[in-house]
C-alpha cells in the first residue's frame, strides 16, 4: 500500500490511473479533458471545476445519465501567445469536440484562457487590490 502512494506522488498531476488498476475513473468526461489539454496545450496552469450539479435540475438536463455536463476551465499556456480570445477558445474546443458532440457529453464550457505573462500581471493585480482593502495602499 505505502508502495503505491509513493509511486502516485512521483507521478505527474495529470496521471490518475495505476496502470495496474481496474477501477473506472469517478470523473471520465474531466479525465479526459486534463489528458487532452495538458497533451495539446502543455498548460502551466489547468483548473477543471465539474459545475454539473449546479445545473442538474435544468429542464435539458433531466434526461441526461451523465454527471458530468457542465465545466468551468482556467487555462494558462504559452500556446496562447499572440492569440486574442476567440482564437483561444476555438483551439480549446477543437481538441473537446468529440466530447461535446456526443450523448452524455459536454453541454456547457466556461473557459479562461490566458498566457503565463497575463496571469503574472492578473496575480500582481490582485495582490495591489488585496493591499488597498487591507488599507495597506498608502493612500
Amino acid at each position: 500500500m505505502l508502495r503505491r502512494s509513493i509511486q502516485a506522488l512521483a507521478r505527474p498531476p495529470f496521471y490518475n490511473h495505476y496502470p495496474y488498476s481496474t477501477m473506472a475513473s469517478s470523473t471520465p468526461m474531466e479525465d479526459i479533458m486534463r489528458q487532452k489539454i495538458t497533451a495539446s496545450l502543455s498548460p502551466t496552469t489547468l483548473e477543471i471545476h465539474n459545475d454539473s450539479h449546479l445545473h442538474a435540475h435544468h429542464k435539458a438536463m433531466q434526461d441526461s445519465t451523465s454527471a458530468e455536463t457542465h465545466f468551468r476551465v482556467v487555462i494558462t499556456s504559452e500556446a496562447f501567445e499572440k492569440k486574442m480570445q476567440p482564437a483561444r477558445h476555438r483551439m480549446v474546443y477543437t481538441l473537446l469536440k468529440e466530447e461535446m458532440a456526443k450523448e452524455g457529453g459536454i453541454h456547457a464550457l466556461q473557459l479562461r484562457t490566458r498566457t503565463p505573462s497575463e496571469e503574472e500581471n492578473q496575480k500582481s493585480a490582485d495582490g495591489e487590490a488585496k493591499k488597498d482593502l487591507e488599507g495597506g495602499g498608502g493612500k
